[in-house]
């Protein structure tokens, strides 16, 4: 009864991640206007993933159910410093720069706000994960998801959203351009 119970679960988990991802882009969609920008965000959400995992395994602990309801609410963290990113180039766009400039600049001045952000989170969890009582084996794999995740998907952000951001208004010109269609600046 244990195995088929812990297989619903796991079911509901899958069910409640799809959704969770789905309400996340729609919660970008609308204010950024935009279906490319919401994927750029999110593009981090894999990496914050095998961070959790390189935690797990880092530590010699086992993925369990708890590690993935962390992973869960990693998501939400995760994208929040992808959206620092966007928003910032966004912001310097519409302020008439060249989105260009906006993209290259966007790493090096961002960089002390997402590292700062991250790197609170992950220290902010280390007491739950070097506590030794028995209660504290319960939350522990799923600070260990959230602490590893984005610790790991925080370099990433600093590096691939911005190259992604790049990329993708670099093939929106090239395709506006073969159809003759303008683009957003």
């Amino acid at each position: 009864g244990e195995t088929e119970a812990q297989q619903d679960t796991s079911s509901v988990l899958l069910y409640a991640f799809f959704v969770i991802l789905l309400m996340i882009f729609a919660a970008l969609a609308i204010p950024l206007k935009s279906y490319v920008e919401p994927l750029l965000i999110m593009s981090v959400i894999p990496f914050g993933i095998v961070g959790a995992i390189l935690g797990h395994l880092l530590l010699g602990k086992d993925i369990s159910i708890l590690s993935v309801i962390g992973i869960v609410g990693l998501v939400g963290v995760v994208v929040n410093d992808s959206l620092v990113m966007v928003d910032f180039i966004n912001h310097h766009i519409d302020e008439g720069s060249d989105w260009r400039e906006a993209v290259t600049q966007a790493g090096p001045q961002r960089f002390r706000a997402v590292f700062l952000t991250s790197i609170t989170t992950f220290l902010g969890l280390v007491p739950i994960q070097l506590e030794t009582s028995i209660q504290s084996e319960f939350v522990k794999p799923m600070a260990i998801s959230i602490a590893f995740g984005v610790l790991f998907a925080t370099f990433v952000t600093l590096f691939l959203v911005p190259v992604l951001y790049f990329i993708a208004k670099d093939l929106t010109e090239r395709a506006a351009a073969i159809w003759g269609v303008t683009s957003r600046q």
